[in-house]
């Protein structure tokens, strides 16, 4: 027969279990996440913004990043990115990103 207290016990540890695998599996979340965006940057803007081709900023120049960051905001970044710039085509050679993942992608460029 179990007392209120062992059943107390039991169900504590259950939900402190709960816990730590959902702090787990968003942490996981998090780094599949930021692996994808490695990976769309690499498939999709690392051919201009490795190299600076096309006046393209170069990933990690986050001095330029900023200042365009400051002067444009993410908004406006994110829909030029969708619209396509003078030496850009629109999307920036990625189809199926979301706003949230251009605007992931300008923050990993801008790193």
């Amino acid at each position: 027969m179990f007392s209120i207290t062992t059943l107390l016990n039991q169900t504590h540890r259950l939900l402190i279990g709960s816990g730590a695998a959902l702090l787990l599996g968003g942490a996981m979340m998090t780094s599949a996440s930021a692996a994808d965006i490695a990976t769309t940057y690499d498939n999709s803007c690392a051919a201009c913004h490795d190299s600076g081709a096309l006046n393209a900023i170069k990933k990690g120049d986050s001095a330029k990043w900023q200042q365009l960051m400051k002067q444009k905001s993410m908004p406006a970044l994110i829909n030029s990115v969708k619209n396509g710039m003078t030496q850009m085509p629109a999307g920036g050679l990625c189809n199926n990103c979301s706003d949230d993942d251009y605007r992931k992608l300008i923050e990993y460029m801008s790193k």
